[in-house]
């Protein structure tokens, strides 16, 4: 393989937060990702047709693109060697939002994901999944397949990351699974597996000020390297701006999407839509707009007064400060889930503004291109950028996965 030729499949693709940072990583003296897309799975009709916007031109057409259930999907449609396989599998069953069920069905499928490996047999593949699949029974039997199981022939190394550490303005906590071929170990010069990227930012607590002159590089603030060589976290401000200067516009123009309409994968969908034409807003009602202006900055539903708060918040007071809550200036947002649009289910009010952040702002924190484009409902896109791996983690990951192929003799530096 060269260096502009690194075939991935990307399975539970979703929108394809995955692919879109393996895709933005270009090496240094190269103009281009080497990385190029061969195939995808989605079963969700909507995170299909906006992946196929984004990335079936490059490949040449949506026939890569298969909008279905991933057990109907035949590996062997896949024309051309796969050198790494991406993926997500569903978390609901895991997830400390959900009820944890260790036979929700949706946790099986992470078996079909395996399978697909078995199958294509790719140099490298990675999974991604919330930092509580490590305690699940799902994880457990990955690891006996690659316990002299059918996946004997990988190795893994399994790590929580956390996306602000690579320069993400969101403070995400992910499982990070790598698997490396052992054929492809003995190649290497380290004769060890791929590892995680190491981290480029770190959180600093006390903040940047002239008195903390000990925590910068030579003692310079402005240098923007701490003394242990990282990069302070990126905060939400990168988004939002400040009150003086704000990067988006406070009170959204409209609470709908353009009306506009793609058939892309064979069903009829909204779209598409850039990322820029995503900042709509919502109609809240009375006590919720007084909700909203009763909070100040850095503040939560602890600060509704009793008239504007609900008995169970007012009885509660040891649970979720996040709730009703504004996101801070200072450091990353929350985890941007999917229903980021309801300020009930987190810290998603805006800095100052009174409301909750827009699609706009979420897929910016989640850092996708303004320039990407979205299709699906209101509600669709939001699942789309809720459930999106951000995209400066897949860098990192890209840059890591790219180097060891390097180091190992299956990358060429031709272009």
């Amino acid at each position: 393989m060269t260096a502009d030729h690194i075939n991935i499949v990307d399975l539970f693709a979703g929108c394809g937060g995955f692919t879109q940072g393996f895709h933005e990583f270009t090496p240094p003296g190269h103009d281009r990702s080497p990385f190029r897309t061969v195939g995808a799975v989605e079963i969700d009709v909507a995170a299909a047709t906006t992946y196929a916007a984004n990335f079936a031109p490059e490949a040449g057409g949506t026939g890569y693109i298969f909008p279905g259930d991933i057990e109907q999907w035949n590996p062997d449609d896949v024309s051309e060697d796969v050198d790494v396989i991406l993926g997500g599998p569903p978390c609901q069953g895991f997830s400390g939002l959900g009820r944890e069920d260790p036979e929700d069905p949706r946790n099986q499928l992470w078996r079909e994901y395996m399978r697909v490996v078995q199958r294509i047999r790719p140099k490298i593949f990675v999974i991604e999944n919330v930092d509580r699949f490590f305690s699940s029974i799902e994880y457990a039997a990955l690891t006996a397949a690659v316990d002299g199981g059918p996946l004997k022939d990988y190795v893994l190394e399994s790590r929580h990351l956390v996306a602000a550490d690579y320069g993400v303005p969101q403070a995400r906590k992910r499982t990070i699974v790598l698997a490396t071929h052992r054929d492809l170990v003995a190649a290497h010069p380290s004769s060890l597996p791929l590892t995680h990227p190491k981290p480029t930012h770190c959180e600093v607590k006390g903040g940047r000020h002239d008195d903390q002159a000990v925590l910068w590089e030579e003692g310079d603030p402005s240098s923007g390297v701490l003394a242990n060589g990282l990069r302070p976290w990126i905060p939400s401000s990168t988004v939002f701006g400040l009150k003086r200067e704000p990067r988006t516009p406070l009170r959204p123009r409209t609470t709908e999407l353009p009306d506009a309409r793609v058939d892309l994968l064979g069903k009829s969908m909204p779209g598409p839509f850039k990322t820029t034409e995503l900042h709509i807003g919502r109609n809240p009602t009375d006590l919720s707009l007084r909700r909203y202006a009763s909070i100040p900055e850095g503040g939560n539903r602890w600060d509704l007064p009793p008239e504007l708060s609900t008995e169970n918040w007012l009885n509660h007071r040891n649970g979720s400060g996040d709730v009703m809550g504004r996101m801070y200036l200072d450091r990353p947002a929350v985890t941007i889930r999917t229903e980021f649009y309801k300020p009930e289910k987190g810290r998603y009010l805006h800095p100052w503004a009174d409301r909750p952040i827009t699609h706009y702002e979420a897929a910016l924190l989640q850092e996708f291109p303004e320039d990407f484009l979205w299709c699906g409902s209101k509600v669709q896109i939001a699942r789309q950028i809720g459930n999106a791996v951000p995209v400066g983690l897949s860098r990192a990951i890209a840059a890591q996965v790219f180097a060891y192929l390097k180091d190992a003799g299956e990358v060429s530096d031709a272009g």
